[in-house]
Formats: C-alpha cells, structure tokens, sequence
C-alpha cells in the first residue's frame, strides 16, 4: 500500500524535497519496549470505543455500553496502537473541502472522519486527503486494520499529539541524542567486527561530515554501548532547529527517529541529505553485515525489512504530501 502511494503521489528521489546502521533486531524491540514503557498510559475506557450500524446509521458504542448516532466517525484510542477496530461500516469514501475553507477532510459515506480525540481531521492539502482516503477505501469488509494506514496515523499525531507535547517529544528526542546509532563505531581491532567498523567508516562517515559542515560542529564517534557525549554546541543546534520545525515535519521527524533510532538519519531525510534507500541503507547496516555474515532468518529479517521501508517511507511521503510536493 505504501508502495502504489509513494508510486502515485510523490515524484521520486526529488532533490527539492528530499532537502535512516541498524542494530540487530533484538535491540531494536528493546528500544521499543522502553520506548513504550516512557508513553503515559492511555485511559483503558477510551480503548473500548466499538461500532454498529443500522441502516443509514452508525452508532459508537463508549465506556458506559450505551450508543448513540453519530453524523460523524471518531476513531477510538485503540487505532493509534495497531489493534482492528472493527468491521467496516462503510461503502464510499470521498474528500472534501473542510467547512471554514481551511483544509481538507476525508467522508466515510456522509460522515466526517475524526481523530481519536474527536475533533475533525482536517488535513492541510488535498493530496493528503486523497492518499488518507486511498488507505480507507483499502480496507476489507472483514475489520479496520489501522497498521496498514500508516498515512492516518502520522496525521493524527501531527494534528493532536505534537501541538500538545511538543516540547515533551523534543526533550525525548534529545534525550536519546548522545546515543544516536550514527555515533555508535564498531571495534576495529578483532575479526568480528572489523568489517561492520570498516562499512561504517564508508558509509556513514559522509554523513557525520555534513553534520559538521551543515552545524558547525564535528560529532563524536565511540565504541561504547551505551553511548558517548556530544559537544554542548551541537546538543544546543539541533535542539534549535527541532523547535523551528512545523507539527508535521517535527511528527515525521519523531516517526523515522523511532524506526531508526538515530535523530541524525531522521534530519538528514527531511533536509535533504539523505533519499529514502539510502537512509534504509544506513539504518540496516549493522544489521545487513550481519545476514551477509550468518544468513537471513527468513520470517524475521525480511519481516523486520518490510516494516522499516514501511515506516520509513511512508513518513517522508506524509511530508511531501503535507507540503503538496
């Protein structure tokens, strides 16, 4: 799905817009899982939002087991998490100019599309809107699978959760600054990781140059696991620069941080530095040295490989069509 909307909507490997050394799995769904445990726990009541329809109508069923018509659709808390919501109640979906004229909104038959909180989903430009649609009309008759609309995610946080923490999601993207991967440097005094240090040095080193030349400021590499320290200068500049940034470029910025856990990828994307292979490239690399090694575990690797260019991609596309590029 990502792919037929990256083909559809977004004009490839563009030097105007496209103005993420991955570790191993296993520390990957560590970094996840305490990713997860810092996220404040989401009211179990909001989860239990289900649907019904009858007729011309569609009734939310709350935490009170009432229900009740609605002119509208206001996706549950559960859609952020990747659980089905539930079967699909809808026949068309069709985008609109919002009421006030400012801004884009996706119908479900006659009924807007909100967001969890329930307020309008209104999108900045109509090619967003469209490709919101497009995972929408995608859906089965049998359940709403929120992981295969990666486009309405980004734009629900975007919409609601970056105007309310923002300053929250930068002190977290800060705060795992010093341990960026592209930091991070393979031993290179014995046979086994010589050459993931020596793929390194090939291909990530260009891009700590920029970094030096873009910010003024060299970035330090080290060997430990558990990171090292950056210059106090370089900490301050790309503090700056995230708090410069617009809700959507900061949402898809946090997006491709989280999938490659390194902030350094994620601004090289959006600026321009680095395209979406090259950057799926960098955040695989440890990773990729390894299966060259050892082989790939098929269910697991390619599964792991297939995810990472979805979240990738599917974050720079949210940008571009955010800015009608």
């Amino acid at each position: 799905m990502a792919h037929s909307i990256i083909r559809k909507c977004v004009k490839p490997a563009s030097p105007t817009f496209m103005a993420a050394l991955s570790v191993p799995l296993i520390r990957r769904q560590m970094m996840t899982v305490a990713a997860a445990d810092e996220e404040p726990t989401q009211s179990s009541s909001q989860s239990s939002f289900t649907f019904s329809s009858d007729g011309d109508k569609v009734y939310v069923k709350g935490p009170s087991g009432k229900w009740k018509s609605s002119s509208s659709v206001t996706m549950p808390m559960s859609f952020m998490t990747g659980s089905i919501v539930g079967k699909r109640f809808y026949k068309d979906v069709k985008t609109r100019e919002a009421d006030d004229g400012n801004g884009w909104t996706v119908m479900l038959d006659y009924r807007t599309l909100k967001t969890p909180s329930k307020r309008p989903l209104k999108l900045p430009t109509l090619p967003l809107a469209k490709a919101i649609a497009a995972e929408w009309e995608y859906q089965l008759t049998d359940g709403i699978r929120p992981f295969t609309m990666p486009l309405m995610r980004l734009a629900c946080t975007a919409l609601e959760r970056v105007p309310l923490t923002r300053s929250k999601i930068i002190e977290n993207l800060m705060k795992k600054f010093n341990q960026d991967l592209v930091f991070c440097r393979a031993p290179d005094d014995n046979e086994l990781t010589s050459y993931v240090h020596d793929r390194q040095v090939e291909k990530i080193d260009p891009l700590l140059h920029w970094v030096e030349t873009e910010f003024g400021f060299k970035p330090v590499v080290y060997s430990s696991f558990f990171g090292g320290k950056q210059e106090d200068g370089l900490v301050t500049v790309i503090e700056n620069l995230l708090k410069k940034t617009d809700d959507c470029e900061l949402a898809t910025i946090d997006a491709i941080a989280a999938s490659a856990h390194s902030l350094i990828i994620a601004i090289g994307m959006v600026q321009g530095k680095l395209q979406i292979e090259e950057a799926i490239e960098l955040i695989r690399l440890e990773e990729d040295s390894q299966v060259d090694r050892w082989g790939l575990v098929e269910g697991g690797h390619d599964v792991d490989i297939a995810d990472l260019r979805v979240q990738i991609s599917s974050a720079i596309v949210f940008l571009g069509l955010s800015k009608s590029i």
